[in-house]
């Protein structure tokens, strides 16, 4: 399907714009499910003072959605009816600051920022390495894994409103809980601070290389999946509740749970965005019916049906 064409009248309200704008443009390679349709506009900013520009024009009944590195995101197969803001190398930046501080623009993989701080000597960032997205999704969703999570290191975080107001927000301000913070969807964040302490750099490495392993051992990498699919509900873990229903390795298409993690959606192919949220919504009904508890989606499913 095609969207009716908005990028004259975007490129009209903003004869000043830097990013790139594309009408129409595909989504599939935006997440690591490789599935979704259209986005009816794609922007790419060039800077934070680009995005500043664009939000501060586009009409606020456009509906916006951020993508980083896609790695928990579902789109669709009817696409999105709207802009989507592709955070590209402009926010990948990683630099090192003094007092044991590292500054990670919101696109930066967080396996580079973890990397950085190893190489710096800074401890306490490499639970980063076994995250499989950007910083700004670990922002929105206080993202965590082997011990640590995001609000342990933030000290702030930068981004902008909706309105194209730049603003920054406190580590308390966050209101981090699990995989949750209160700041409002439609904040773009830009950038985060992240503080950790002296380390030695090859004890720093010594231990990402053990989540590597443990990752590579437990998980299935290095296919188009999207990461961890359900939160863990209080006391319980997700991937349990989904293997006592009877769900490791249940296929619909071409999506399956996966037999080695099977809290993990795998996409062997050609599965479409329907098929793989039928089969996770399925693995929620059984896992109801058999064990009595509600599974929360943790992957962000966004669009058309």
């Amino acid at each position: 399907m095609m969207f009716p064409d908005i990028l004259p009248g975007l490129k009209a309200s903003m004869p000043d714009l830097r990013g790139s704008l594309e009408a129409n443009a595909s989504t599939v390679p935006l997440s690591w499910f490789r599935t979704g349709g259209p986005a009816q506009a794609l922007y790419t900013p060039a800077d934070e003072g680009d995005l500043s520009y664009f939000l501060a024009r586009l009409s606020p009944e456009i509906p916006v959605l951020v993508v980083g590195l896609g790695s928990n995101l579902l789109i669709r197969d009817g696409g999105w009816e709207g802009v989507v803001i592709r955070l590209g190398k402009a926010f990948a930046e990683v630099t090192v600051e003094p007092g044991h501080r590292i500054r990670a623009g919101a696109g930066a993989p967080d396996v580079k920022v973890a990397r950085a701080a190893a190489e710096a000597g800074i401890a306490g960032l490499s639970f980063l390495r076994g995250i499989p997205g950007a910083i700004g999704g670990a922002l929105r969703m206080n993202g965590g894994a082997y011990g640590g999570e995001t609000k342990d290191v933030l000290v702030e975080a930068r981004g902008v409103r909706r309105t194209g107001e730049p603003v920054v927000y406190t580590n308390a301000e966050m209101g981090f809980t699990y995989r949750h913070c209160d700041i409002p969807d439609d904040v773009v964040f830009t950038q985060a601070l992240l503080a950790g302490e002296p380390g030695d750099p090859a004890a720093i490495l010594a231990e990402m290389n053990a989540i590597t392993e443990a990752r590579s051992s437990t998980q299935p990498v290095n296919t188009r999946t999207g990461g961890s699919t359900f939160k863990n509900p209080p006391g319980r873990k997700a991937w349990l509740l989904v293997d006592q229903a009877g769900c490791r390795g249940l296929r619909i298409g071409d999506a399956q749970v996966s037999e080695l993690h099977c809290n993990f959606l795998i996409n062997h192919g050609t599965a479409t965005a329907t098929e793989i949220e039928r089969l996770g919504e399925e693995v929620r009904r059984r896992v109801r019916e058999t064990t009595g508890v509600e599974l929360e989606w943790e992957i962000k499913r966004v669009g058309r049906a």
